[in-house]
């Protein structure tokens, strides 16, 4: 598959700013290093800024632990040490700022926090990318993606594996791996969003019946922080003008792909998602 021109090449008078600012807004006590992976991965997918915004409690440990390129905004935080909802009015006026949010890595199903993301996806009118414990937030609230879909409203990337589509559809985990194409395609439709099935063959579909069948990776990627490291992809190709089902599509492919390199030297068995994000470069490099 050869990448469009848009991410392929560069004109000689470009600066980072041509390329999107990816807001991350992932992370938690407990899984701290999701939003380091996703911010990673959509600096190596060619975003040209990436901010990073953690639970303050945890932001000195990411420092340790995140690329010296990412920028870190620390936010309010509840006794968890998830994001708690009083952060709003400060994630609304930064989300102000740029291109597209990615949300939902590592960030617990805490009450309060899945409150926040309830309203930030409701709310704020930028391009983005919803995935694992965001989506889990919409169960049972996905009419707010309807009310998402007004006049003028920016695009909406769901990115579920099975048990999170099993989730957010009412339907059982069996009857999701028979039909994942008809219900990615359904929920899209339904919502007007572009939909990620992950798993064998990802699905992606977007709101106009339009799908695709993905051909590359392995068993590898059933990994921890591996549909974190897509996440950032898919915000990174979004950021440097693509369109949603471009951004999908190309983001599952390149993902693959690298997965598939990684593994002729990791093996399946000891590929991290890290590993994935390392072999980035030459993926873009051989569709390039």
């Amino acid at each position: 598959m050869r990448l469009p021109t848009l991410l392929s090449r560069r004109k000689a008078d470009t600066y980072k700013g041509d390329f999107g600012h990816i807001f991350v807004l992932a992370g938690s006590l407990k899984y701290s290093g999701a939003g380091v992976l996703c911010a990673e991965a959509a600096l190596r997918s060619g975003a040209g800024l990436v901010t990073l915004g953690v639970p303050k409690g945890i932001a000195k440990a990411i420092i340790r632990i995140k690329a010296k390129e990412i920028m870190l905004l620390p936010l309010p935080e509840n006794k968890d040490n998830t994001f708690a909802l009083s952060g709003y009015p400060e994630i609304c006026e930064f989300a102000s700022g740029i291109d597209v949010l990615a949300v939902g890595p590592g960030i617990d199903r805490n009450k309060t926090t899945q409150a926040l993301i309830r309203k930030i996806v409701s709310k704020i009118n930028k391009p983005m990318v919803v995935d694992a414990d965001g989506l889990n937030a919409l169960v049972g609230h996905l009419n707010i993606l309807q009310d998402a879909c007004l006049p003028g409203r920016q695009v909406r990337v769901l990115t579920p594996h099975t048990g999170e589509m099993a989730r957010l559809s009412g339907k059982n985990i069996g009857a999701v791996q028979k039909n994942r194409k008809e219900i990615a395609i359904k929920l899209s439709s339904d919502y007007n969003t572009t939909v990620v099935l992950k798993g064998r063959n990802t699905v992606v579909a977007d709101q106009n019946g339009k799908f695709y069948l993905n051909k590359t990776g392995n068993p590898g990627m059933a990994t921890a922080g591996s549909g974190d490291v897509l996440t950032g992809m898919i915000a990174a190709f979004l950021g440097q003008g693509l369109t949603a089902f471009q951004a999908a599509k190309f983001g599952v492919y390149l993902h693959g792909l690298a997965a598939d390199m990684a593994t002729r030297d990791k093996t399946q068995m000891a590929m991290i998602a890290s590993d994935i994000i390392t072999y980035i470069p030459a993926a873009i490099k051989k569709c390039s």
